[in-house]
């Protein structure tokens, strides 16, 4: 065999071995790839993991540019509202007619008279954040339409504001300098259920629970009290 066939031969081995292995290597990333989306598939999404799907409504949305701390404060002034009422709130928030309470984030915020409703002094009027609540609280409420809940009586179960990554860019400064100029995006869920209905107390009875000595005063009281002629 001639030195150039020789060096063919190996030349084909050695393809034929690097496609094998690029063969075994693709087909290994994708079993991965599956698993791992199955196992996406069967992790719990949202927060909240004790409330029946299948009673309730949920909307989320991921990676929104708005801020993180105004955001939050504005979702925890409604959570456990009615709908109703939350939307009303937010509406009155963008014309300034109510505020939202500064309780976590109220460094730097200025104090207003309208937060004393909510027992602080310190209160904003977020305006991206009021609206990107109403347009998930609107989702949720057309998906709770979709599944044939009361609208009418749904209240806020649950709502949660996460950090998002931080988004970096740049501004430019004199002298040819270059700052980071950040942004702090979020993500928000929540789950809206039906109230519960109310129940009217029944008449209460004008009997007064007693103790054993109390009962045992009121049996020895009853014994030594006079015959009636």
């Amino acid at each position: 065999m001639s030195g150039l066939a020789q060096a063919a031969r190996y030349f084909c081995r050695a393809h034929e071995l690097q496609s094998q292995i690029w063969f075994r290597s693709t087909q290994h990333r994708r079993q991965s790839q599956l698993t791992t989306t199955a196992h996406l598939d069967k992790m719990v999404r949202y927060g909240a993991t004790s409330i029946d799907g299948a009673k309730s409504a949920r909307a989320r949305g991921s990676y929104l540019r708005v801020s993180f701390k105004n955001t939050r404060e504005t979702a925890q002034a409604v959570n456990g509202w009615k709908l109703d009422r939350a939307l009303t709130y937010l509406g009155n928030v963008l014309e300034h007619k109510e505020a939202i309470p500064m309780r976590r984030y109220a460094g730097s915020t200025g104090r207003t008279a309208q937060g004393k409703a909510f027992g602080v002094s310190k209160a904003r009027w977020p305006v991206k954040s009021a609206e990107i609540l109403i347009g998930l609280l609107k989702n949720a409420e057309a998906n709770a339409d979709t599944k044939g809940l009361n609208t009418e009586n749904l209240i806020i179960k649950h709502i949660q504001v996460n950090q998002a990554p931080k988004q970096r860019r740049r501004t430019y400064r004199a002298h040819g300098r270059i700052n980071p100029y950040m942004s702090n995006p979020s993500h928000i869920e929540l789950i809206l259920t039906e109230g519960a209905e109310v129940v009217q107390k029944g008449p209460q009875s004008l009997e007064r629970r007693m103790n054993s000595r109390q009962r045992g005063r009121a049996v020895r009281k009853a014994i030594t009290a006079p015959a009636e002629e």
